[in-house]
Formats: structure tokens, sequence, C-alpha cells
């Protein structure tokens, strides 16, 4: 039994681990490489295995750099059964879709103003596919994936559907469990439940992109939500929110829904500019059993996401005419790292007016227009043009759907305490700073912490 870590090793983007066991292959997701483009398209066009070797696929969530390569992989012939939870399968009919459309979008862009061409990394006829061979299975609900591998899913408490997965690896009489943690989300995070502790593991392999960190308190960003479109109303400004359509658009919607009830942000008109973002709210509204029935708003108000501000804008013309609009107003776009989507327009038709706020509110990886935002660059490199950076950069991480290094142990102690012979921990979707930082902290609570380097194989 052996695992190979191959993506989102000493990097965040990529998620894919190999696991082999009885002579069968398992992928554990098979996500995009995001951030600088031209590393990332390489990356992004090798398979980890040659993919007659593969025999199975578990994906632990919907969000891109988890599942996004899941086309391409069908595209080089794979047949093969991909397992998720059923809020997953449902949301990656969606994201897969729309990254194919993107991808063709682009391709035609590039053709179109005579600079470098890079064919789309699939078609939407794979996206297609990849539904075809996705099965949903329930948390909890122990599932056979080749012989000798047994998955359960628990709630990682990320965004509607991840899962943590739990892996039973049999082999020579002899099993071991091991617990991938995928993303871990937030303790408190709007809609959706807290993480769940798995119970028991051998090895685990933790996610550490905010190893480095603490988190503001999650009760505090509704109230920051509001100081900062008070403040940006009140200039005559924009908020400009990238955000990821899948778990950040309806947490934010969510939160401003609660906001513009209690009237403590003025009546201004908020726009949902995501094709993917409206179709993933309404996979939100056909998984309310997912939903946190601890949380007072969940269970006193029926349509969490429509109220009368807010409004959804499917189409091209309605998004285009945004930009011509005056007075106040709140974006929200997709891509949440402003690499690709709507939001992308948006940016380059703001971020010079010192009225208007770019509200970062999830982590942006290295070489992404959001990172440079964050960094506050003077000038922006954006869709092939300069823009100085002229208004307010509003940075709001209590936000994010990931754990922050206090949170991050918490789960792992949680898993511990089931445990008590658990050592290994190998820390994963995390940049070298995050990792680093996270490894000193869990190696003084006793903990054998490593940060494999891609390639690194294990024995399980």
């Amino acid at each position: 039994m052996e695992l190979e870590f191959y993506g989102a090793a000493r990097e965040v983007t990529g998620s894919c681990h190999i696991l082999r066991a009885g002579g069968r292959t398992v992928l554990l997701d098979c996500g995009l490489f995001q951030g600088k483009r031209s590393d990332a398209a390489a990356k992004n066009r090798t398979l980890p295995v040659p993919v007659q070797e593969i025999d199975a696929v578990v994906l632990s969530h919907a969000h891109i750099d988890h599942a996004g390569r899941l086309p391409f992989l069908v595209a080089q012939g794979y047949a093969n059964t991909i397992w998720a939870t059923p809020a997953t399968r449902d949301l990656c009919a969606l994201m897969l879709a729309d990254s194919a459309h993107i991808q063709e979008q682009d391709a035609k862009h590039l053709a179109r103003h005579g600079k470098n061409f890079v064919p789309p990394l699939y078609a939407m006829r794979d996206a297609v596919r990849v539904q075809e061979l996705m099965v949903g299975v329930p948390y909890h609900k122990p599932f056979d994936v080749v012989p000798g591998v047994r998955v359960t899913y628990v709630d990682a408490g990320h965004i509607l559907g991840s899962a943590s997965v739990l892996v039973d690896c049999s082999e020579g009489g002899v099993t071991r469990r091991l617990v991938f943690s995928a993303d871990v989300g937030r303790y408190g995070l709007p809609i959706i439940r807290d993480p769940e502790s798995p119970g028991g593991a051998d090895l685990v392999l933790l996610e550490s992109t905010y190893g480095d960190r603490d988190h503001p308190p999650v009760e505090d960003m509704r109230a920051r939500l509001a100081e900062v479109v008070t403040a940006t109303a009140a200039r005559g400004g924009r908020v400009m929110i990238p955000a990821f359509a899948v778990g950040r658009t309806q947490e934010i919607i969510y939160d401003l829904h609660i906001l513009a009830r209690e009237k403590r942000i003025p009546p201004i008109p908020i726009y949902v500019d995501s094709p993917l973002a409206i179709e993933t709210t309404a996979v939100f509204e056909l998984h309310p059993e997912l939903f946190d029935q601890t949380e007072d708003f969940v269970r006193q108000v029926n349509e969490l996401f429509r109220f009368d501000l807010v409004h959804y804008t499917r189409d091209v013309g309605e998004s285009k005419a945004l930009n011509s609009q005056h007075g106040p107003m709140i974006i929200i776009a997709a891509s949440g790292m402003a690499e690709t989507g709507r939001i992308v327009h948006h940016l380059a038709n703001g971020v010079s007016d010192p009225r208007n706020t770019v509200l970062i509110v999830g982590f942006q990886a290295e070489h992404t227009l959001g990172r440079r935002i964050v960094e506050k660059r003077p000038m922006l490199n954006i869709i092939g043009e300069q823009f100085p950076l002229r208004a307010e950069v509003v940075v709001l991480n209590g936000y994010s759907a990931h754990a922050d290094r206090n949170e991050l142990a918490r789960w792992l102690d949680d898993l511990r305490a089931k445990s008590p012979a658990l050592r290994d921990v190998h820390l994963v979707h995390g940049e070298p700073p995050a990792q680093d930082a996270l490894r000193e902290r869990l190696t003084a609570s006793g903990y054998r912490v490593h940060a494999p380097e891609p390639r690194t194989r294990i024995t399980l």
C-alpha cells in the first residue's frame, strides 16, 4: 500500500494524490493547477499517471482546484467511476461546464486578438461525460472504490457537499486507515455545518492553506462587511467582490440579506453577476438538508438568497451595462482569484476609481490577479492592459472557507482523541511558509509532521 503526493504538494492548487493498493490505483481529487499561466498550463496537460492505470477517482468537493481536471482525464480516455457526495456531483455539473466554457472563450479571445493561441484543456462534451461517470454517496455510508479500498465521507464544513475522506486500505491481511482532510472549513461559518472530526486514523493528509495565520472571528465579519459597504456607498462608489461561485457568494448574499433586514447597510443594489453563481445558488436551495439548523436565520427564513436588493444578472448585455451605471452598488462575480470570469472586466473598469472598493474575501494564490490586488501593486495587468490601482483594497479573511492554524490544530486534535496512536501528519494544499509554520506548531504538540514535495512516495 503506497501513497504518492502529486498535486497541491508544497503549493495550494492542483489537489491530487495517488493511492496504490492491491494492484489498483485510485486518485484522491483531480484538481486544476492555477497561478502563473505558463507554469499552470504545462502542469494541467500532464496526467499524474497513465490514464489506463487509473481505476477510480474519489473526489472531496467541487472546487476547481480539486475537481477541475476531471474533464481532461475523461478526454484522455478515463471511463471508470468518479465518486463524490450528491451535492458535490450536482455542483460539478455546473462548475466543470463553466470551466470548459471559459477555456473555450479564452481561446477564442486570444485568437481574435492575435495573441498566442492556447487550445482549451477540454471541451464541454468532456465536462458532460464526467457527470455520466459520477456516483453520489452520502456522508457516513461506506462504499468500496476498488477491491481492498473502502471509503467513507464525513462533512468537512468547507462548502456545500464538501467531505473529508476516510480511506480504509486492506492488503495481505493488514488494514490501514488514511484520512484525507481535503479542505477543512471554519467553525461557525454561515449556512453550512461545522467540520466533523473523523473517527480514527493511522496517518493524515492535512490541508495547510492558512497554517501560518489566524483568521478574525467569523462573528466579526458581518459587521466589517457593513462598514465597507456603508463607507463605499458614502463615496458614491461600488464594492467589487471577486468571489468563488460556490460557497463564498452564498455566504456574502446571506450576510447582506441579514444586514439589509436589520437596516445596517444603505439600500443599494446588489448584483450577483455570474451565471455560475446563480445556478450554484439554485443547487444550494436544492440541498437544505445540509444547512446548519442551529442558525436562527436558517430556521426562520425560507428564501435565504432572495430579497429586494439582490439582482441576478445572467445576460452578458446586463453585465456590460453595469459598467455604465452610476451610483453606489455591490457587484459579486466569479472567479474568486480574479483570474477569469466577469469580475475581471469589472475590475478593469473600476480599479482606477478611488471611490470604489475591491473587497477580497478568500485566499489568493501566488501569481493571480487577486494576489496582486492584495499586495496593492500600483499597476495591474488586466486582460493584457495596464491599470493603476486607486480603489481601496479591503481584505476580510474571516470569510475564508479554510480553517486557520488554530482550527486546523483543533480538527487534528479531535481526530487524535479518537486515534491515540496517531503520529504521522503529511501537510498538503499549502505554500511553503504556511506549511513550515504549521509543521513547527504541530511538532511541538507531539506529531511527526512532513511536508512532502511533489512525487514523494510513502508506504502506508
